[in-house]
Formats: C-alpha cells, structure tokens, sequence
C-alpha cells in the first residue's frame, strides 16, 4: 500500500522576483507503508523543503500530495495540522525538548495537547521501548546526546503515527550513539512504521532498505 504520493512537485521560492530559486523542481516519488527510506543530497540540494512538504509543515506550490490515497494540498490548515500530529511523529537534529521538563513529560506533551487518556502509561512504555526506563525523570541536561535523541523518538511514537521523520537525526552525535539511534530506527521499521531519514551522512542512508538522492531540486537517477 502507498502510503506517500507525491506527483510532480514543486517548491519555489520568491516566484516573483529576479532571485526565483526553485527548491523542488517537478517531483515523483511513492513511499509504501512499511518503508524505509532516506532521502540523501548536498547542501542546497532541496532536502528540507522536501522534507517540510512531506510532513505536512508546507505545501507545494505545484503538484499533488496523497497521504493515505488522501489529497492533502487542499485541506485547512487545522486540518492540516490534525492530520500531521496523528499520522507523523518527527524527530529532529537538536532533540527540541524542553529543557526544564523530565524526559516523561516531554513525552507527554504532544498526548496533553491530544487530550489522550492514560498518557503517563503510554509515555513510560514508549521510553521503555528505546531503552531509557531507568531515566524517565531526568532533564535533557543530566542526559546524553544519545538518550536525548531516544527521549525524541518516544516523544515521536507517542501518537503511535505511521511515519517517522528524522531530519539528520544522528547529526549531533557520537559515532557509537549514532549506531545506537539507527539501531531502533531499524527496529521500529521491523515493527511496521515507516521511516524516512533526512541526512547528508552517506553511511547513515546506506542503513535504509532504499536511497533518494536529490540533486538541484530533482531526484538523481
């Protein structure tokens, strides 16, 4: 089943001006559930504007978008952003956790905002997934990189949504803890979800069942 569908995309930034650069240049791709993808390229090369259309946190100026055979373009933004928190959980670079807040209830958070019962429970046991039970009431700054990073994909599991974006999620880290992160990453994907890695790091996106490299806007064949 294709769970992302994009057809013929486009990105362009200052469409009316001399300095028109176009990000995302006529883009066909299709992501099956169950995938596991990374999208690969240079600085420049239009990753995180495809990265931003994918999970929903821009639109196209051109083309089409069916997330579970759904035409997203067209929807309102709050319906936009229902359909984002309950079927992509991201993880980033820099963690994004509140600083002052326990790893627990930085897991919480997204579950507060979705009024969803028994959140404590399903926090605890998606920080006993990738590996940090013995440190749920820890502050990111009493926490490695590495947990940091493991808070933020329990955070990202939280909403329990078909697709994981990381956006160079082991960028921050040491070598080891980098291995660690793709590890679960892995195990995530044996369990079913789809995952989609942003990353400049060749070695990092040789550890997906397939590789997107973008190039100037357009897919590298």
């Amino acid at each position: 089943m294709k769970i992302i569908k994009l057809n013929n995309i486009w990105k362009i930034f200052n469409a009316k001006k001399q300095n028109e650069v176009q990000a995302v240049q006529g883009i066909n791709l299709e992501i099956e559930q169950g995938d596991f993808v990374s999208i690969i390229g240079p600085s420049g090369s239009g990753k995180s504007s495809l990265m931003h259309i994918i999970g929903l946190l821009d639109k196209p100026d051109k083309g089409t978008y069916l997330l579970n055979n759904q035409e997203v373009n067209n929807l309102k933004d709050n319906e936009i952003s229902k359909l984002r928190s309950l079927k992509i959980g991201f993880v980033f670079q820099s963690f994004n956790l509140l600083s002052r807040t326990s790893a627990i209830n930085n897991v919480i958070l997204p579950l507060i905002y979705q009024k969803t019962p028994n959140r404590k429970e399903i926090a605890l046991e998606k920080l006993k997934e990738v590996g940090l039970a013995k440190r749920i009431y820890h502050k990111p700054n009493e926490l490695s990189g590495g947990e940091q990073q493991r808070v933020a994909i329990a955070r990202a599991l939280a909403a329990n949504p078909e697709i994981i974006l990381a956006d160079e999620p082991t960028g921050n880290l040491d070598s080891k803890s980098g291995k660690e992160i793709m590890k679960i990453f892995k195990k995530l994907n044996e369990q079913g979800k789809t995952i989609i890695i942003v990353t400049h790091d060749l070695n990092v996106a040789k550890q997906a069942k397939r590789i997107i490299n973008l190039q100037d806007g357009k897919i590298k064949k």
